[in-house]
């Protein structure tokens, strides 16, 4: 069922709070008390059996550990055209505006464009936000991409990483983000790791290590002329 605009923004109010961020403890989201709640809240009010998960209801663990070294960092993204990808909550997009980026945030549950426009509203920061699938768009008008907890499926995420990696090969700066996820990608330079604090109920554990990672080109592949030749052999003949 689709749903209006102000009609997405009473039901975020109705079904979360405003809330500071654990481990950035300078910003506000909004929060649900429990995520299962709010879900099946979601599929009661969009009649669908199949709606997503609410991703954008919490502050997840990789999404606090890249907005904490956002603001530890702000050189990083100062003055830059910042893609936040797979905003959810906005947690990671507000923390870029905060230290003086030209933000986007885009995700494709438009309740999660709804909490991050909340939210940046809260935060006195200023987004353009959007609800697309941008994936595997080149993104001329983009420096610096930013995707917090997007690492918990095995598709999605070898569909991410490949896109990634391409972007870092044009020049993009990608910053990303895993709290332990089994599909984060292996080959990816670590910046900085953090204990965030978690729900226990959400992550059967009080806090989660989490990694923030610089997503790097592919390595290229040589050609015929780069292919060294064959070692001499030691043997006579």
């Amino acid at each position: 069922m689709r749903k209006t605009p102000a009609e997405r923004r009473a039901f975020v109010l109705e079904q979360t709070q405003l809330a500071g961020v654990p481990l950035v403890p300078e910003l506000r989201v909004y929060q649900a008390r429990a995520v299962n709640a709010v879900w099946f809240e979601t599929a009661r009010w969009l009649e669908r059996d199949d709606a997503d998960v609410p991703f954008w209801c919490v502050p997840w663990a990789g999404g606090q550990a890249l907005a904490r070294y956002l603001l530890d960092h702000p050189e990083l993204v100062r003055g830059a055209r910042v893609l936040d990808f797979a905003c959810g909550g906005g947690v990671v997009g507000i923390a870029a505006a905060r230290v003086g980026a030209r933000v986007c945030a885009v995700d494709i549950d438009p309740l999660a464009r709804t909490a991050t426009e909340l939210a940046a509203e809260a935060n006195g920061v200023t987004l353009e936000v959007t609800t697309r699938d941008v994936v595997g768009a080149p993104l001329p008008d983009v420096d610096v991409l930013l995707a917090g907890d997007v690492w918990y499926e095995r598709a999605p995420a070898a569909r991410f990483r490949r896109w990634f990696e391409r972007l870092a090969g044009r020049g993009l700066t990608i910053l990303t983000s895993d709290a332990g996820r089994h599909y984060a990608p292996r080959r990816a330079r670590e910046l900085a790791r953090y204990e965030v604090p978690t729900p226990f109920d959400l992550e059967a554990a009080a806090t989660r290590m989490t990694r923030v990672l610089a997503i790097e080109p592919p390595a290229p592949v040589p050609s015929h002329d780069d292919v060294p030749d064959p070692a001499p052999s030691c043997q006579n003949g």
